[in-house]
């Protein structure tokens, strides 16, 4: 088909269409994909965070961040002042339980000068002067948690006492100490000595119990 022309045998001008998102299905009033919106692209510009989408939270405020910081602060604090308060309850009862042991080690260099001072008490050697020495050490060994045990009447314990005598007898109900032979001593929960004494026990004793050595 051939076109029109116009005066002096000039064609005349072509007819273009101008097709929109309506010819391709889209709808009249969507823009390119690339086509942003002012405040997203200032936003953008600026450097700051991309505006949070419909279903985002939105971020929180400063107020907010300072509270979630001031709280975590917080908590690392306390973590710190327990682990010191731990670590301070540790080193004092570590301190205790070394003095406890020295001063353990130096009683016991000393039980044989208390021993031989009731010798002499009990042989009725005792002076004046050496009754007071023996009553001053005694003193001080005490204020220093020195502790004798033993006494006749108190029920045997194998784990305190050695016993150096048995007998039978019904005059008893269990295993007694009839007689401390020489005192036993501790300090704080330590054992220096046990206490050796006379252990008699009930003529019917419990099946199968065997005797204390003698």
């Amino acid at each position: 088909m051939n076109r029109p022309t116009g005066r002096a045998g000039h064609r005349a001008p072509s007819l273009e269409l101008v097709r929109d998102g309506r010819h391709r299905g889209g709808s009249p009033d969507a823009l390119p994909e690339h086509a942003a919106q002012p405040e997203e692209q200032a936003r953008r510009a600026a450097g700051g965070p991309p505006a949070p989408g419909p279903g985002d939270a939105p971020p929180p405020s400063r107020e907010e961040a300072l509270d979630a910081e001031l709280r975590e602060r917080t908590a690392d604090l306390q973590r710190l002042k327990a682990e010191y308060d731990n670590y301070r309850k540790r080193v004092r009862r570590d301190r205790l339980a070394v003095r406890e042991i020295a001063v353990a080690n130096v009683l016991g260099r000393l039980l044989p000068v208390l021993d031989a001072l009731a010798g002499a008490a009990g042989q009725g050697e005792m002076t004046d002067g050496l009754g007071r020495v023996d009553r001053a050490l005694r003193a001080e060994l005490g204020a220093l948690g020195l502790e004798s045990f033993g006494a006749a009447g108190d029920p045997f314990d194998p784990s305190v006492h050695e016993a150096v005598s048995y007998r039978r007898t019904d005059t008893v109900e269990r295993p007694t100490c009839t007689a401390v032979l020489r005192p036993g001593y501790r300090v704080g929960g330590h054992l220096l000595r046990p206490a050796q004494t006379a252990v008699a026990e009930p003529l019917a004793g419990p099946p199968g119990a065997a005797a204390p050595p003698g």
